[in-house]
């Protein structure tokens, strides 16, 4: 039985990377946080990567995280009053080093509004809140990452037999994403392979979409949706699409950047019909064929 996401929220760990301004990330990608340890170089690696840390028997490479979003990197001398924030995040284990911890708080998605348009391309926010009338901007890990550490042309790219291709064609598919990176990674999976698509970054907008193209007896077929999105997140536009008859069709795949079952397990709560770890091009399109038999079927 679905269940509703009405009050979806989840907590933020609100950092420093410089003296004035507060960051945040999801605590669900947090794994732990560690006082700065000592790391080892690691050659040839990216300039923002300052070495590897070993925390509990694992290797973990570390990113000055204030460096790799464009302010000033943290000193030798700040070492000693830093904080590893270890994040899973897209199949990875990273620790970002950060000038300050400042505090863990509860926040609903929809109190988190979008960044604004006029961002230039390497502003890393997916949104904008308000804590205590300080504005705290969520960081795009994902973005982050990209810069960091290239997507390999072995997870964008996925090969489709001409039969395969047909299936998908006719399909009308929306992918849904906060992320700038990410909707990149979707749109060119889709694109390298000619297959149509439209895509928007908020979930209210993909619901209007959806609604709209009922009402032009033009439904959508198949729904690619993250799941952490400032507004409307994945979890409650699953929610409303199986509960609107007009729109409860639609073949629903929720991703996510987070390695966690529990994610996995409420997508389907609410009615999604595959929940993905993203970002890998190859089980992307394999879902999507899976629902284009499924939609064959229907």
């Amino acid at each position: 039985m679905m269940k509703s996401k009405a009050s979806q929220s989840q907590g933020l760990l609100l950092f420093r990377l410089s003296h004035k301004q507060l960051f945040a990330v999801g605590t669900l990608k947090v794994r732990e946080l560690v006082p700065y340890t000592p790391l080892n170089a690691i050659p040839h690696s990216h300039p923002t990567i300052l070495g590897a840390a070993t925390i509990r028997g694992n290797t973990i490479p570390v990113i000055d995280m204030a460096a790799a979003v464009g302010y000033q990197g943290l000193s030798q001398d700040e070492y000693a009053k830093s904080y590893i924030v270890i994040t899973d995040c897209q199949r990875m284990v990273i620790g970002f080093l950060v000038r300050g911890i400042d505090k863990i708080i509860e926040c609903n998605w929809r109190d988190i509004e979008s960044p604004p348009n006029n961002l230039g391309p390497n502003a890393y926010l997916t949104g904008v809140t308000r804590f205590e009338e300080g504005l705290v901007q969520l960081l795009d890990v994902e973005l982050l990452l990209s810069k960091v550490f290239p997507e390999s042309p072995e997870t964008s790219r996925a090969i489709l037999t001409d039969v395969q291709r047909e299936k998908l064609k006719p399909l009308r598919i929306l992918l849904v994403d906060d992320s700038k990176v990410a909707r990149k990674q979707l749109s060119d999976a889709l694109d390298r392979i000619n297959i149509p698509y439209q895509v928007t970054s908020d979930g209210h907008d993909a619901l209007s979409i959806m609604q709209n193209a009922a009402e032009k007896r033009e439904p959508i077929d198949m729904l690619v949706s993250d799941i952490e999105m400032p507004g409307l997140d994945g979890y409650e536009l699953a929610f409303e699409v199986k509960n609107t008859p007009a729109l409860a069709q639609a073949y629903i795949i929720l991703h996510t950047s987070l390695s966690s079952e529990i994610s996995i397990g409420q997508a389907q709560q609410v009615g999604a019909n595959e929940a993905l770890e993203k970002f890998d091009a190859h089980e992307l399109i394999s879902a999507m064929l899976r629902g284009a038999e499924s939609k064959a079927k229907s």
